[in-house]
């Protein structure tokens, strides 16, 4: 998982977080080479890698489905999550400071994992998500508990096109007294969208303020679409 590792450490991190606070997002292009996309998204049918399956229409979430990894968890997705995550602390950390919360994360996604742990958030969250023809994915925020880190990932494992139409990945952001504001955000097989999981600071003319945010997918038209999703944080 070495050239994972160095890829993310190459990656124009500066314009990253300029695009995260100035959209509460970021594209990093061809974060996954496309066989790696195939083989990830090979695993779907793998049951004994996961700990839960979710058929989302049975809990109001939209049409599709989605497994959630056990650990320990595929190497390639476990790279992912220790190499991406010490980028985004200084971010996160800022952030806080910003939007007066009192929360500040550790350097490394041991520690950060380690208080999750601690405070009985013991299960992991990467996932794997997959649409078929009218799936999509309610606006939502990927909580878990108490302790959440406050930016995920979104790998598109599909091409665009070929594999499947529609399906679009899409944020809204819901500032005060204001009307919701939507992104839709295109992507191709191995972007990857990091994103805001539910707050984010804005500058406004009397200070900073807080913006709601959540995400989803539109509808697919035909095919089929998986997604990789990266979230640091472990559930209850």
């Amino acid at each position: 998982m070495e050239v994972v590792a160095d890829h993310v450490k190459a990656l124009d991190w500066e314009a990253i977080e300029a695009s995260l606070d100035a959209y509460g997002f970021a594209v990093i292009p061809a974060l996954l080479a496309e066989s790696q996309c195939r083989a990830l998204a090979g695993l779907y049918d793998r049951d004994p890698l996961y700990r839960s399956r979710v058929v989302m229409s049975r809990h109001g979430f939209g049409q599709g489905e989605y497994k959630y990894f056990a650990y320990p968890l595929p190497k390639l997705i476990a790279s992912l999550r220790t190499t991406i995550y010490p980028h985004l602390v200084p971010i996160a950390n800022r952030w806080n400071a910003i939007m007066s919360i009192d929360v500040r994360y550790p350097a490394t996604h041991a520690a950060f994992i380690e208080r999750c742990h601690g405070a009985g958030q013991l299960r992991p969250t990467p996932l794997i998500l997959q649409y078929q023809q009218d799936d999509y994915n309610c606006l939502h925020q990927d909580l878990y508990g108490d302790h959440v880190f406050p930016l995920q990932v979104a790998i598109l494992l599909s091409q665009p096109g070929r594999d499947f139409t529609g399906g679009e990945f899409v944020l809204t952001e819901q500032r005060p007294r204001m009307q919701s504001r939507a992104e839709v955000v295109a992507l191709q097989q191995g972007d990857a969208v990091i994103f805001a999981v539910s707050q984010r600071p804005v500058q406004g003319t009397r200070g900073p303020y807080r913006v709601n945010l959540r995400h989803g997918v539109s509808r697919l038209r035909s095919g089929r679409r998986h997604t990789l999703g990266v979230i640091f944080h472990d559930a209850l």
